[in-house]
C-alpha cells in the first residue's frame, strides 16, 4: 500500500460526494469498541481520524490513517477499523503539536503500514 493510499479512505467505505461528518461516531476495532471519533479529515491523500480511546487506556488519543476504516454506519453512528484494540493501544499517541509534520505522519504511517489487510 502506498503512502498516499494509507492516508485515504477506501472508495467502498467513503464516497467523497457525500457530506458525511463522522465526528462523535463510536469506533470499533476488530475485537470490540475502542472509543469515539474526536476529529476526522477528508483531504485526498491526507485523511485521518483522531480517536479518543476513553477510559480503557486512560483517555489516550491516537491518529488512524483513513484507510484502516473498513465500514461506516451512518444510521448507528459507528465506524469499524481493521485493527485490534491492542494494535491501537500500542500506536503512537496523537501529538497535537506535531501531527501535521511529515516526520510524525511517516512514523504513524510506518506503524499502521506494517499490517496489510
Amino acid at each position: 500500500m502506498s503512502s498516499m493510499q494509507l492516508w485515504d479512505y477506501r472508495p467502498d467505505v467513503y464516497d467523497r460526494g457525500q457530506a458525511l461528518d463522522i465526528t462523535g461516531y463510536h469506533v470499533h476495532a476488530t475485537d470490540g469498541k475502542i472509543g469515539s471519533v474526536d476529529e476526522a479529515t477528508y483531504e485526498v491523500g491526507e485523511s485521518y481520524v483522531v480517536v479518543d480511546t476513553g477510559p480503557w487506556i486512560f483517555g489516550k488519543k491516537v491518529m488512524l490513517p483513513a484507510s484502516v476504516i473498513t465500514r461506516i454506519d451512518p444510521q448507528e453512528r459507528e465506524v469499524y477499523v481493521s485493527r485490534t484494540k491492542e494494535e491501537i493501544k500500542n500506536a503512537p499517541e496523537f501529538d497535537e503539536a506535531r501531527f501535521k509534520e511529515p516526520e510524525y505522519r511517516t512514523r504513524v504511517g510506518d506503524y499502521y503500514g506494517r499490517w496489510t489487510h
